[in-house]
């Protein structure tokens, strides 16, 4: 989580590159890169062994009652993947892995970097409403309810690795789990990100997967692959080119190498067979779209639109085109253990659709919140339709994104009666967030007179 938002003439802070997590050479050493095979780039590493063909089980199927479940998040990793339809093959792991799973083709991360993201992911409610610091570095208080601690109380094991020092003590998120490693020897830098992790997250998952004090009974795990954020870095044996795509590219095809033996490793074991397997990002990335590199503070679509794909043991892969949320993770989760939602949280569980269900069509919310670093921002997606709006709701921009994708052409002026019906409905919706005022000392960024947060 780099403190660098998306350069552009119109960013809200300063200008600076874009942002979201960040470690980096700060005394000029990293983490040292476990050995891991080389792959060319015209020759991409083996996938991971076949899981066993799904076999729908149908809508009204219940979960397996011995159901585990492993999230696996990528941090910037964009929707347009190999299994998405991007020519390039950078990922023969994870596009293996779609094949046996339901993928979501307009799934959105709640916000645009991490810290907001996987605080609301975690907790299945919109970061404006939950109790938190107003640095850009969120710190989430204990009073925060997220799911694996949901699951904790419930007798499920928690367990999970992460490589940046913000998911360390930051963040907030420990307290929910049982086992929470980090990788050791991070370098703490809130410009960029110079370590690489992927070896060394491998080896923690696979460490803390085969003690048995981990994994006796039900357990949840999560694993948060970091390498694809900035710095895009180079690795022996992966080369596209040299543009920032190419590089950018090759840290994907790298991270994808260590999730592929993530996988096969999953498989290979008597509880991989009862295991669900969920795949997503916390945020997308720009490469001069909008004027915009990297992530942070805009809620673009290729900020906000990520992969998701969800392999449950019984359940058939199918495509679901329905928009759906990151908010929706939490439920879900909750759902393939039997176990109920918060009733504060705001999303829906996917395990109904999972299961063949036709999922009605729903809004989607992104909400940044105003921080010592960055304005707000919130969207309302519906249907092709998306109205982001500016500050306190002082501006407004709309998009079709069936015949605008890349959002170029602000269709307020051209379809008016869209516009009215896309802002009255996210007045609406805006309205029925709490807005929980962070906890912070200094001025909030874009703070208007008279408005407490």
């Amino acid at each position: 989580m780099s403190k660098r938002p998306a350069a552009g003439p119109a960013a809200p802070l300063r200008v600076l590159l874009t942002v979201a997590l960040v470690t980096a050479a700060a005394c000029g050493r990293r983490a040292a890169p476990a050995p891991v095979e080389a792959a060319s780039a015209g020759s991409p590493p083996p996938a991971p062994a076949a899981a066993p063909t799904p076999v729908s089980t149908g809508a009204d199927a219940a979960p397996p009652a011995d159901l585990n479940v492993l999230l696996i998040t990528v941090d910037s990793l964009r929707a347009d993947m190999p299994w998405a339809g991007y020519e390039r093959p950078i990922a023969p792991a994870m596009t293996a892995f779609a094949e046996t799973a339901v993928t979501y083709s307009h799934f959105y991360s709640i916000s645009s970097y991490t810290a907001m993201s996987l605080g609301g992911m975690l907790a299945g409610r919109y970061p404006s409403e939950l109790d938190r610091s107003g640095h850009y570095f969120t710190h989430y208080s204990e009073s925060v309810v997220f799911f694996p601690g949901l699951l904790r109380q419930a007798g499920v094991r928690t367990v999970s690795a992460q490589s940046h020092f913000y998911l360390d003590q930051r963040s907030g998120f420990r307290p929910s789990f049982d086992v929470y490693e980090i990788v050791p020897g991070l370098e703490e830098d809130h410009q960029t990100d110079r370590n690489i992790t992927s070896p060394q997250q491998l080896g923690l998952a696979i460490k803390i997967l085969s003690d048995k004090a981990n994994v006796g009974g039900r357990f949840f795990a999560w694993f948060h692959f970091l390498d694809p954020h900035d710095k895009y870095q180079a690795h022996a044996g992966i080369m596209y080119g040299s543009a920032t795509r190419d590089l950018y590219d090759g840290e994907v095809t790298f991270t994808d190498q260590h999730i592929g033996k993530l996988l096969s490793f999953v498989e290979a074991q008597p509880w991989g067979a009862h295991t669900a397997v969920v795949i997503s990002a916390d945020h997308g990335e720009a490469f001069g779209e909008h004027a915009r590199f990297r992530h942070g503070f805009d809620l673009w679509d290729v900020l906000t639109h990520v992969p998701l794909m969800i392999r449950v043991p019984g359940v058939a892969p199918r495509k679901i085109d329905e928009p759906r949320s990151a908010v929706d993770l939490a439920p879900t989760i909750l759902d393939l253990y039997g176990l109920p939602k918060d009733p504060a949280m705001e999303g829906v569980s996917l395990v109904p659709e999972l299961h063949g269900k036709d999922g009605p069509p729903r809004d989607v919310i992104l909400d940044l919140p105003r921080t010592s670093d960055s304005d707000r921002r919130r969207a309302l997606i519906r249907g092709n339709f998306k109205l982001i709006a500016l500050g306190d709701d002082d501006a407004f921009q709309l998009y079709d994104l069936l015949a605008d994708p890349r959002e170029e052409h602000d269709a307020q002026w051209t379809a008016p009666a869209k516009f009215a019906e896309m802002k009255a409905a996210y007045l609406e919706w805006s309205a029925r967030i709490p807005s929980v005022c962070p906890n912070v000392k200094m001025k909030l960024f874009g703070k208007k007179r008279g408005r407490p947060c």
